[in-house]
């Protein structure tokens, strides 16, 4: 047997909440085969078998919530020591009128039986198990009588049920209907439907089309046998109309009229940002940037970037790499605050929010300025992948000292983002339009134009960031933006 324990999931983390077993009792897995979901205060994961086996015990259930190092199920090598209910004691089945010198047969009968509450004699006990029937009458011995095995003084205890019962003759004096045989009901297990199964979808997908009103019914799953995963329903979420069928219809959420419990993510989250609130004193400053260089360079190498880097060109590694330049220049928008002290910190290690349907997540780049477009966008690909499928190491979560979040992805224009301890600042990017601008061109003469256009807004804490400090910042990344010299820095 081994012992399936919660793994240290970072330095600070001390207990985490079981959310959802992906193995049942009694399921054979493999070697680092995730066996479970597991939700902290930094990170849902997932942990895997540490060996291959037999789930023996589940000894915890899900939305309880357990101390780093406590066992959490027990795996062994076959399936023969798999009990077969493991959360519920089995019933005993006690007769009305405890009778221990009542002879019963040592042979397994199909269900426990409890003893009548007038014994009567029997002629001979038989090893087949005995079968109750509806009006008891007395029967004819059996022409080749089976071997009997000695009589034994009767328990209530329930027997196990044999593969095939079989009614066996007895010769009994009338005696009185048998009390109804009490049946030991297992519990229902945890679901693990299979992966063929394209009837079942997991809560998770479907918590995050009731939240999006997505139609379920109208989406054609991608995965195995045709099963709808997040991904289908993300899909459907930025292409509305293929999933409702109108562009502007209007989905009613089931959790109208509903309550729920916050989430252990979503009291993190909040408890943060109300302390990140009161502690700090925070403004905004917005500035418009012209990124039509930016998507003029995007259309010319696109193709030839994708095929090198694995990953498409978006404008975000652009935003992240001219931020972190940015902030070298600029130590006070990349520092934090230690009592008294202002600390500056020596690298430029970006936060990027990751929309989930837990909730905002924030995985972290590092280094970031001394980074290509290609090792910024796998990495962006990369993590926020493996944020949206609980994938992410605990450490990959820490270390931040800077932040981006793009507002923009759902078609907001800016906002005026929360700072979250310690870091002292947050930049939000909204959504890339193309709007009419006035353009000067390189004999002064000014023009209208259409342009691509896109709101920074920089949030700040102004215990230790004044204004002028945050426009210088903004100024200079408006800068490096508009003049679009990346060639050198594609990484291709």
């Amino acid at each position: 047997m081994t012992d399936v324990v919660l793994p240290a999931l970072g330095e600070s983390v001390t207990e985490g909440t079981i959310t959802r077993w992906l193995k049942k009792v009694g399921d054979t897995i493999a070697v680092d085969e995730p066996l479970v979901e597991v939700s902290t205060d930094k990170v849902d994961t997932e942990i895997p078998s540490p060996v291959a086996g037999v789930i023996q015990k589940i000894l915890v259930q899900e939305d309880e919530t357990v101390e780093v190092g406590a066992i959490l199920a027990v795996i062994g090598e076959s399936a023969e020591a798999a009990p077969s209910a493991p959360e519920t004691p089995e019933p005993e089945t006690a007769p009305a009128t405890p009778e221990p010198s009542t002879p019963e047969t040592a042979a397994p009968v199909a269900a426990p039986v409890a003893a009548p509450t007038t014994p009567e004699p029997v002629a001979a006990p038989v090893a087949a198990p005995v079968a109750a029937p509806t009006t008891p009458e007395p029967a004819a011995a059996p022409t080749t009588p089976e071997p009997v095995a000695a009589p034994v003084a009767a328990e209530p205890v329930a027997a196990p049920a044999s593969p095939e019962p079989v009614a066996a003759p007895v010769a009994a004096a009338a005696p009185p209907a048998p009390v109804e045989a009490a049946t030991p009901i297992a519990p229902k297990p945890t679901e693990s439907p299979s992966d063929s199964d394209t009837t079942y979808i997991t809560p998770i997908v479907r918590k995050l089309a009731n939240e999006n009103g997505i139609d379920l019914s109208r989406i054609k799953g991608t995965g195995v046998g045709g099963r709808i995963r997040k991904e289908d329903v993300m899909e459907a979420v930025s292409s509305p109309a293929a999933a409702s069928g109108s562009k502007h219809a209007v989905q009613i959420s089931s959790l109208r009229g509903t309550t729920e419990s916050m989430s252990r993510l979503r009291k993190v989250i909040a408890e943060r940002a109300v302390a990140s609130m009161q502690q700090s004193a925070q403004l905004t400053t917005v500035v418009e940037v012209d990124v039509t260089n930016i998507a003029n360079m995007r259309k010319k190498v696109q193709a030839d970037f994708t095929e090198r880097a694995g990953v498409k060109l978006n404008f975000m590694p652009f935003f992240t790499l001219a931020t972190a330049e940015a902030l070298q220049a600029h130590p006070k928008i990349n520092s934090s605050v230690d009592g008294e002290t202002v600390v500056y910190h020596p690298s430029e290690n970006i936060s990027f929010a990751v929309d989930t349907d837990r909730g905002l997540l924030t995985p972290v780049i590092r280094d970031a300025a001394s980074l290509s477009l290609a090792q910024i966008a796998q990495q962006i690909s990369d993590l926020a992948l493996r944020t949206r499928n609980n994938q992410l190491k605990p450490d990959e979560l820490s270390g931040g000292t800077f932040t981006l979040t793009n507002t923009g992805s759902r078609g907001a224009l800016f906002d005026t983002p929360v700072v979250f301890l310690p870091q002292s600042a947050i930049l939000g990017t909204g959504i890339v339009t193309k709007r009419p601008a006035v353009v000067t061109d390189a004999h002064g003469n000014e023009a209208i134009a259409i342009r691509s256009l896109v709101y920074l807004a920089l949030s700040y804490d102004h215990r230790i960031i004044d204004g002028a400090d945050a426009s210088r910042f903004l100024t200079d990344l408006k800068a490096r933006l508009e003049e679009a010299n990346f060639e050198a820095n594609l990484g291709i």
